[in-house]
């Protein structure tokens, strides 16, 4: 007996719940990003350059797998909505999208969470950095950062790294109330 388009529905909704459970769990982070944060501890002497690669290794393995899992169960999602007929087809394609908009919403939120939450510690590792002497980028994560978190950062800059800022800034997002934020301290 072939199963009702009431069944495959249902089928569908706990593929579509599975898969939005999946995204929930799982974060996402740039192996360059990765690559940075693992670089400076070796700076920092925190670590050893062959345990950081061994480390990004692991995590970069267990990242694709992770994301092989989700497209997989993705890819089954949507072999069983492409099966459902009609009306039920329409409910299960507006309930994955909720359920892509939602995990996209989420993740964001989480990208927000983990840049705030070593903001601090970032502008810290800055700070011993510039004392230091250590040659880099005046600013940490510099990309990942918010228009605001850049800007408390440009109150402890030497106007040589202000202008750095600046230029890369110009080169890249050329972020306007930045780039005056920028000039506006680099005047004073």
């Amino acid at each position: 007996m072939a199963p009702t388009g009431t069944e495959e529905s249902s089928r569908a909704e706990q593929s579509v719940q599975a898969f939005r459970e999946a995204l929930e769990k799982s974060i996402t982070i740039s192996r360059e990003r990765l690559q940075e944060v693992v670089d400076d501890a070796v700076r920092r002497g925190r670590m050893t350059r062959g345990d950081a690669e061994e480390m990004v290794g692991r995590l970069v393995t267990r990242g694709r797998d992770q994301a092989d899992g989700l497209i997989t169960q993705l890819e089954r999602i949507l072999s069983e909505v492409r099966e459902a007929p009609g009306r039920a087809k329409q409910e299960v394609g507006e309930r994955t999208e909720q359920a892509r908009k939602r995990a996209g919403d989420r993740a964001e939120q989480a990208r927000k969470r983990a840049v705030a939450a070593v903001d601090k510690p970032l502008a810290g590792a800055d700070r011993v950095r510039r004392t230091a002497r250590v040659p880099g980028f005046p600013i940490t994560a510099y990309d990942q950062l918010s228009i605001r978190q850049i800007d408390r950062r440009l109150q402890e800059l030497s106007r040589a790294e202000l202008r750095r800022v600046r230029d890369y800034e110009r080169r890249n997002k050329s972020r306007k109330s930045l780039l005056r934020a920028l000039d506006r301290k680099l005047r004073d």
